[in-house]
């Protein structure tokens, strides 16, 4: 029975790192991803409540609201040994952000913001051949965040927001591989053959508790030209404290073979946490003529608070096999460059590009989130309807550098090592569409 535990318990914790690495979101301004999601060193009104708070006090207006809504479909494909090609079948994934900020005094704003910093969505089928891996996942992470900020000096400003945090998860992976309960009914003289079929399946639900963090920035006009500014949100640590498991079986045939030695894991309750790393922003903007502005920024996130997967039961009679999953994560930088044209009082155009470094640890590479270093260019547009108001659209191409990895997972029936491998590509496409108030 030990044994039987021990394995199911590592199955499960396979699949929990989707809820650990998930996505950062870097489209949350359909303004912004068209200059490359820059920010740290702009005066944006009230989108700065996310990128730099310290921002926030050179609002021009005084009551200034924005709101983004963006569609990335992913295009993900994992390539077999044997050169057979699978794709994800995941549909749009849509994070949004919204933002109101207001003047309370000169040298003084406040506002309130809502926005999605992590998310993942993804879908590989239930029967593709990294199934005991993954199967499906979709992960949501959602902020709200008071602001205040306050400008000391005329061109230097510092501000500070409480995130709060809170968020779910929903996953699934397969427990039984058909080929190896094929060699079980060989073994027993039975005819039945599941073939390329997974005969049952665990998804695991959950809660996340809520978290407190912060985000705190500076912005420093030198001069007319130049501006810099930094800022650092913290690490969150979000808290499932009582998921739910339940097994689904493939057909009737399944459930008879199966279901008295699964029969432990279905609606059984566990815990864990993940970190909602830290991130520490740098930027530089400069205007060398009137209507043009150039920026650039540099993220660094801090993975590397991501080391291991623990996996808790909440049964005494499963505590004793708890799982602790080595994942080793770096931390990872993200470069950002944008430039925005005014080309008349009504209409401007905006270019950008990101690379984003991977934090995954090849060694323990997994499909439920395939971690890829990412190039990721974009293009975006204002138009000023009245002097008032702006629509604002972008969109951004998304392609990861073909990745190869492997993982190991003890088989469930045959209680022996098994390793899958795979080359794996990401792609995705994200426009965003927003809309911008001033009064």
């Amino acid at each position: 029975m030990k044994k039987k535990l021990t394995i199911l318990a590592a199955a499960i914790a396979m699949t929990a790192p989707a809820f650990a690495e998930g996505y950062q979101v870097n489209s949350l301004s359909a303004r912004q991803t068209g200059m490359g999601h820059t920010g740290v060193a702009l005066k944006l009104g009230s989108e700065s409540m996310f990128f730099n708070p310290g921002a926030l006090s050179f609002l021009e207006k005084n009551i200034d609201f924005n709101a983004s809504y963006t569609m990335i479909k992913p295009n993900v494909t994992a390539k077999m040994p044997d050169g057979t090609k699978y794709d994800n079948m995941t549909t749009c994934a849509t994070p949004i952000a919204a933002h109101f900020g207001m003047k309370v005094y000169d040298n003084f704003a406040a506002g309130i913001s809502f926005y999605t910093p992590y998310g993942s969505k993804i879908d590989w089928s239930d029967n593709w051949p990294g199934a005991e891996l993954n199967q499906r996942v979709k992960l949501q992470i959602f902020t709200v965040q008071p602001t205040f900020s306050w400008k000391i000096l005329p061109n230097f400003s510092v501000g500070a927001g409480v995130m709060v945090t809170w968020g779910n998860v929903d996953m699934s992976k397969g427990l039984v591989s058909g080929s190896s309960l094929d060699m079980m009914l060989h073994a027993l003289g039975n005819p039945y053959r599941f073939g390329d079929t997974t005969p049952a399946s665990v998804g695991l639900k959950g809660n996340a508790d809520v978290a407190v963090g912060a985000n705190i920035g500076a912005l420093w006009d030198i001069n007319e030209k130049w501006s810099v500014g930094a800022s650092w949100r913290s690490q969150q640590t979000m808290k499932v404290r009582s998921g739910e498991a339940t097994v689904t079986y493939a057909n009737d045939v399944a459930r008879t073979i199966l279901e008295q030695r699964l029969n432990m894991l279905h609606q059984a309750n566990f815990r864990a946490s993940m970190p909602a790393p830290w991130v520490l922003n740098f930027g530089v903007s400069y205007k060398p003529i009137r209507n043009l502005v150039i920026a650039a920024d540099a993220q660094l996130t801090g993975w590397h608070a991501y080391q291991q997967l623990d996996i808790e039961f909440l049964s005494e009679q499963v505590q004793a096999y708890n799982q602790n999953i080595t994942k080793n994560y770096k931390n990872s930088w993200t470069v950002k460059l944008g430039a925005q044209y005014d080309v008349t009082k009504r209409f401007c155009v905006r270019a950008g590009l990101m690379i984003d470094q991977t934090p995954v640890n090849k060694q323990y590479y997994n499909p439920e989130t395939p971690g890829a270093t990412k190039i990721e260019p974009s293009v975006g547009l204002s138009f000023f309807p009245v002097p008032q108001l702006s629509i604002d659209a972008s969109v951004l191409y998304v392609h990861g550098i073909k990745t190869t990895g492997s993982c190991t997972y003890p088989d469930l029936l045959l209680g022996r090592p098994t390793t899958f491998t795979g080359v794996f590509q990401v792609n995705a496409w994200a426009p965003s569409i927003g809309l911008t108030l001033h009064i």
